[in-house]
C-alpha cells in the first residue's frame, strides 16, 4: 500500500501513524471535502474472505452511526486494490499505550478523568446495543487537549466471523485486556468490555498488568482463574473506595461486575466528586510571640461539641406556648361572672 498515492481515487497518502497484526494506520488528505483524516487498511490475509468483508460491512455500517464526543467518527468504508479500508476522524496526539510508556503511574484524577470519558464513549455504544470488544490502551486516542476518544468498533467481532465454527478459535480481543468469558470463546457483552477497562484503569493506577505470562493461552487461563494483585498492596495511594470498585469490576462473573460502562462512569463520577468536595480547615492562628508555640501545636476539636452552647435570639419566643397560655387565661376568666352568679343565687345579698 505504501506504493499507492490515492485510495480510492480521493484519498491521498501523507505518512504512517501506526501497524499492527491486522491493519496499517495513515494519515491521508481526503482531497474532496479537504481535510485529513485516518485510514486503516486491513491486510490481504483479512481482506481477501468474502464472509468477512460482509461482516466487516455491517460492523463498519453499525459503528457509522456512533456519534460521541467520545468515539472516532466512520466516514467511509470500502474496498480497494484487494484490501478492506475503513476512513475516520483523524485524532492529533498519542494513543494511552504511548502514555503509559512515558508515565509509569498516573495519578488518581488523571485516572478518573481519562476513564471516565472512555465510560461515556464505551457506554453510549451500548445503549446503541453494541459491544466494543477489543477495549485497549492502543484504542484509546487522546488529544493534546486530553480530550479521550475510542476508535475501532467492531473489528474485533468482524475478526471473529472468520471461523464462525471454532468456538474456541475466535478472536475476541487482545489477551492483556479482554474478560474470562472472552478467555473462554464466549461471546462478549457489555461487561465484558466494563472488564476490559477495568484492566486498563489498574495499569494506569499500579504501574503493571494484573496479569503477565510468556503465551497467550497461560494469560488467558489466568484471566478466567487467578485473582489479580489488590491495587493499594502496588500503590498505596490509592483510596480504598477506588480499590474496591476496581476490584468489582476486575470480578470473573459478568453478573458481578457494572453492567454498563455507564454504571461505572457514573460510580466513578461520584467517587471523585467526593474526593474533590473541601476538608474542614482549622483556624489560621496569628502569628506572634505570645501564640508561637500554639501555632505550632495541631488544631483539636473540643472533645464534646454537643455541649456547646449556642447563643439564642432574645426575639426568638415560643408563640405556642404563649397562645395556649392566653387561651387558659380566658377560659379561667370566664369561669369568675359564672361563680358569683351561683354565689349569688344561694346567698343572696340582706337588704
Amino acid at each position: 500500500m505504501t506504493e499507492t498515492i490515492l485510495i480510492n481515487n480521493r484519498y491521498k497518502i501523507v505518512n504512517t501513524l501506526g501497524k499492527g497484526g491486522m491493519a496499517v494506520v495513515y494519515l491521508a488528505r481526503d482531497l474532496t471535502l479537504e481535510r485529513n483524516v485516518a485510514i486503516k487498511v486491513l491486510l490481504q490475509a483479512f481482506s481477501k474472505d468474502p464472509a468477512f468483508r460482509e461482516h466487516f460491512h455491517q460492523e463498519a455500517k453499525a459503528a457509522a452511526n456512533l456519534s460521541h464526543p467520545n468515539i472516532v467518527t466512520i466516514y467511509d468504508f470500502g474496498f480497494d486494490e484487494d484490501r478492506l479500508f475503513i476512513i475516520m476522524e483523524y485524532v492529533p496526539g498519542s494513543d494511552l499505550k504511548q502514555l503509559q510508556k512515558d508515565a509509569e503511574l498516573f495519578e488518581i484524577d488523571r485516572t478518573l478523568k481519562l476513564i471516565r470519558q472512555v465510560c461515556a464513549g464505551v457506554g453510549y455504544a451500548h445503549r446503541a446495543s453494541l459491544v466494543h470488544c477489543d477495549i485497549k490502551p492502543q484504542n484509546l486516542l487522546i488529544s493534546p487537549e486530553n480530550h479521550l476518544k475510542v476508535v475501532d468498533f467492531g473489528i474485533a467481532r468482524a475478526l471473529a466471523s472468520i471461523t464462525p465454527g471454532e468456538k474456541a478459535d475466535i478472536v475476541w480481543g487482545s489477551p492483556h485486556y479482554f474478560s474470562p468469558e472472552q478467555a473462554a470463546g464466549i461471546a462478549p457483552s457489555p461487561s465484558s468490555d466494563v472488564y476490559s477497562i477495568g484492566i486498563i484503569m489498574y495499569e494506569m493506577l499500579t504501574g503493571q498488568l494484573p496479569f503477565k505470562a510468556s503465551t497467550s493461552t497461560e494469560l488467558a487461563r489466568m484471566q478466567r482463574e487467578i485473582l489479580p494483585t489488590a491495587p493499594r498492596q502496588l500503590n498505596p495511594d490509592i483510596p480504598p473506595d477506588l480499590e474496591q470498585i476496581l476490584l468489582k469490576v476486575l470480578s470473573k462473573e459478568p453478573a458481578a461486575r457494572y453492567r454498563t460502562a455507564d454504571q461505572l462512569g457514573r460510580v466513578l463520577l461520584a467517587l471523585q466528586q467526593d474526593t474533590e468536595k473541601p476538608s474542614w480547615v482549622p483556624p489560621r492562628v496569628p502569628s506572634s510571640p505570645e501564640n508561637s508555640t500554639a501555632a505550632t501545636q495541631p488544631y483539636e476539636l473540643p472533645a464534646s461539641p454537643e455541649v456547646v452552647k449556642v447563643r439564642s435570639n432574645p426575639f426568638d419566643l415560643d408563640w405556642i406556648t404563649i397562645l395556649l397560655a392566653l387561651l387558659a387565661l380566658i377560659a379561667v376568666g370566664g369561669l369568675i361572672p359564672f361563680f358569683l352568679w351561683v354565689y349569688f343565687v344561694y346567698f343572696p345579698p340582706i337588704r
